[in-house]
């Protein structure tokens, strides 16, 4: 579980992404939403999934969390990663 009032004012650090701006934006103000709504990481990234399978067109993956490792593969200008307080999300189009 993550700490909620850590993260919700926090600013974004995108370390990695192959994605346009706009949809960095919404990715992250999404992200925002989620964290202002939900306390558990696993409801955090499903909000952001399915807010983005709605807005762009399935299939999007989300990880939400402070400590994992991750190697994916993902369509071509739909990937990030980055932290918003203490807290990764990696997002990603694949299928």
């Amino acid at each position: 579980m993550y700490h909620h009032e850590d993260t919700v004012e926090k600013k974004a650090v995108v370390k990695n992404a192959d994605m346009d701006e706009d949809m960095q934006q919404y990715a992250v103000d999404v992200c925002h939403q989620a964290m202002r709504q939900f306390k558990l990481e696993k409801d955090i990234a499903a909000y952001i999934k399915k807010e983005f399978d709605k807005h762009y067109t399935p299939t999007w993956h989300c990880v939400v969390g402070r400590t994992f490792g991750s190697f994916v593969t993902h369509e071509r200008k739909h990937f990030i990663y980055f932290y918003l307080g203490n807290n990764a999300v990696l997002l990603f189009k694949s299928g």
